[in-house]
């Protein structure tokens, strides 16, 4: 062992100082090496500390959050395509739809409507007013505005607002493009439209008025989706309703593609019974056929409860005209829950009538009619005593008699209906019949 150690310090001294500086250096090396493992060891120890798990766990919990968004982002969009009642539409990558167009035109008699007569047509104009105004469109409001700002361009029959020369020609381009408009892709500049601040001027300049009823759906797909219900309610009120009525008015039948417009409105309800039911009703110009046609599309598409039962208080105390019967009648026929403040407001309403000279048209007797069969169970006494009032005063010799028999025939606000004498007979004679073996009969038994 002795002569071993010497050896080693011998080659020790032997070597040179470069190779000893060398050696030291790599010692250094690894302990530098070792040293910082260790420190980079108790740097991951500290990286777990309480503090940042803490963080981890906030950070996962907003993902769980972001990922929850998203699926309901998803069912609302399935939701959406479940009340609209249309063709699912295949979507690219760049937002836009392929779309094929629609050729087809919708008339009363296609859903149904049965010819109006003229006296029919005599009964019901006795209930319009002849002080309406004219139905208002966006280019009427939007050159009032510029005109009462600029005094140069009031002797222009189409001002522009004030925008850029660019601004202004890529839309012009954008409505001339829609006036020609089939099939396909809508152009981009379209869809920026909902995104912009003054997007009634934009709007403005591409002539709306001009569309083609095509265009007309894309652009009503667009901004049923990305605007507010406020601008919805606007859009649908200035420049969706006024185009139907003039197709209507001119043609007696409605675009298919105007028609769909009106369905894909639906998605905003509040936007379409503040922009196109109720404006269409304080008109006082709706005729049967516009009636009949937009009253299609109230049976066919689902309403939210809420909505529809607004709806309902609004029409009721509205000045009544022949066609805001037939859209409470549709609404009631849907068959809500509705709360007794809107039940009692329709009360209130029918009995209006009470003290009128006037003889009721049929529409008016059937809508009552309809009210009384739904909801008679949820009158209170004096409602039913009120309507009975109203019954003597107004009659229909085939209506009455009914609404007569359903209210006899019916319970009160918040009485439980008797159980017995509503309850089948078969109810009754399937019933098991249930053995007591503790509890058996004497049964007489024959003497031998």
């Amino acid at each position: 062992m002795a002569g071993k150690k010497r050896k080693q310090q011998l080659q020790q001294q032997q070597k040179p100082q470069h190779r000893l500086a060398l050696d030291a250096d790599d010692d250094s090396v690894v302990s530098k090496k070792i040293a910082r493992h260790s420190k980079q060891h108790q740097k991951g120890d500290k990286m777990i500390s309480s503090d940042l798990s803490s963080k981890i766990l906030k950070e996962s919990l907003n993902q769980q959050k972001e990922i929850l968004r998203e699926e309901e982002a998803e069912l609302d969009h399935a939701a959406f395509s479940q009340v609209d009642n249309s063709d699912p539409e295949e979507k690219s990558d760049d937002g836009s739809y392929d779309f094929d167009g629609f050729s087809e035109t919708i008339s009363a008699h296609d859903l149904g409507v049965e010819e109006i007569n003229e006296e029919d047509e005599a009964a019901l104009a006795a209930f319009f007013g002849n002080d309406a105004g004219p139905q208002l469109t966006l280019s009427d409001i939007i050159i009032k505005k510029i005109k009462e700002k600029d005094v140069q361009a009031s002797s222009e029959e189409r001002p522009m607002p004030m925008f850029d020369d660019g601004v202004i020609d890529i839309y012009k381009k954008v409505g001339n493009v829609l006036s020609r408009y089939t099939s396909g892709k809508v152009p981009k500049a379209l869809q920026r439209i909902a995104i912009m601040e003054r997007w009634e001027e934009i709007l403005y300049i591409t002539e709306p008025e001009k569309w083609s009823p095509n265009a007309m759906y894309q652009a009503t797909r667009i901004f049923a989706s990305r605007l507010n219900p406020k601008k919805a309610q606007r859009f649908y009120k200035l420049v969706i309703l006024p185009r139907v009525r003039e197709e209507i008015q001119k043609n007696k039948r409605l675009h298919r593609a105007l028609y769909e417009a009106l369905k894909k409105s639906l998605y905003k309800p509040a936007g379409f019974f503040k922009g196109i039911l109720f404006p269409l009703c304080q008109s006082q110009t709706c005729s049967l056929i516009e009636a009949h046609i937009i009253g299609s599309i109230i049976q066919k598409v689902s309403i939210p409860p809420l909505h529809s039962s607004v709806a309902l208080m609004t029409l009721a105390d509205m000045n009544y005209y022949g066609t805001t019967s037939f859209f409470i009648k549709l609404l009631v026929e849907k068959k809500y829950a509705l709360p007794y403040r809107v039940l009692d407001a329709l009360v209130a309403h029918f009995m209006r009538f009470l003290e009128d000279e006037r003889a009721m048209p049929v529409i008016w007797h059937q809508t009552l009619l309809a009210f009384v069969q739904r909801y008679k169970n949820e009158l209170t006494k004096a409602d039913k005593n009120n309507l009975d009032r109203l019954l003597q005063h107004q009659k229909h010799y085939l209506v009455t008699p009914e609404i007569r028999r359903e209210l006899k025939n019916s319970r009160l606000r918040g009485e439980k209906g008797d159980i017995t004498s509503q309850a089948p007979l078969i109810s009754v004679l399937n019933k098991p019949i249930e053995e007591d073996r503790w509890d058996i009969p004497d049964v007489p038994m024959e003497e031998d």
